[in-house]
């Protein structure tokens, strides 16, 4: 399905957007299912959303399908959520080469909870992929932003210990270069499916200055059109970025 880009304004398309793919369970509690059949309609979604991002123009997109708090989930769904990753890097890694699209992967990889295989997987798909520019699709899997923060911290930290850097040498620039991906841009925009109204540590630092959209639908009822709405609804705001414009005045 190719998306009328004729509302568009290709000079203001956010270079990065945030997914919080939120209301699967939901989604399928409402129709009878398992929470794993939500899970797999994610998927489709999730991809039509990323062939939106490709028509429209984005060049980061990251989508947060794992966090560090889901391993206090039923079991079970833990244990369907690692294979279902891994299955899905499987599946669609040679797709999304072909597109040009580069995989990333952003989290704590070292969890002793996350199978071997997945990160086998993971490893494979970024290898195959890191030569792509067109764009730059990021899975947040056992990520927390929290974690993130704290982990760029110690690395700081441990500089400072071994005499690299001194202690006033430590500015937002250096702390960025510490963090999992240190050339991923800031967050212009962070979409949030299931109409709540919350960012349950995602992207924290990234997204300091980012623009939010809460469509209230569940994540298996977003597409690519829900993607090109909210873009649309982006360029339509005044980003001021902390400063201030004073309204002109008509006597």
């Amino acid at each position: 399905m190719s998306l009328d880009l004729s509302g568009l304004d290709p000079e203001r398309i956010p270079a990065h957007v945030g997914l919080i793919l939120d209301g699967n369970g939901r989604w399928a509690n409402a129709r009878g299912l398992p929470r794993t059949a939500g899970h797999l309609a994610g998927e489709a979604a999730l991809f039509d959303t990323v062939e939106g991002a490709l028509q429209i123009g984005i060049k980061w997109v990251t989508a947060f399908t794992f966090s560090t708090e889901n391993w206090s989930r039923d079991p079970e769904e833990v244990e369907f959520l690692m294979w279902f990753n891994e299955d899905l890097l499987t599946r669609r890694r040679d797709e999304l080469h072909a597109q040009g699209v580069r995989m990333r992967f952003a989290g704590d990889m070292s969890d002793p909870r996350i199978p071997d295989r997945n990160r086998q997987h993971m490893k494979e798909a970024a290898e195959l992929t890191a030569g792509n520019d067109r764009l730059h699709l990021v899975f947040a899997f056992n990520y927390g932003s929290q974690r993130e923060i704290v982990d760029a911290a110690r690395k700081l930290a441990v500089r400072v210990r071994d005499g690299e850097i001194e202690p006033e040498d430590i500015t937002v620039d250096e702390f960025t270069r510490s963090l999992y991906i240190p050339e991923m841009p800031p967050v212009d925009l962070i979409i949030r499916s299931s109409g709540e109204h919350r960012l349950s540590n995602f992207l924290l630092w990234q997204a300091a200055y980012a623009e939010f959209s809460f469509p209230g639908i569940l994540w298996p009822d977003f597409n690519r059109q829900h993607l090109l709405e909210a873009v649309i609804e982006y360029q339509q705001r005044d980003r001021r970025f902390g400063g201030a414009k004073d309204a002109v005045r008509i006597d």
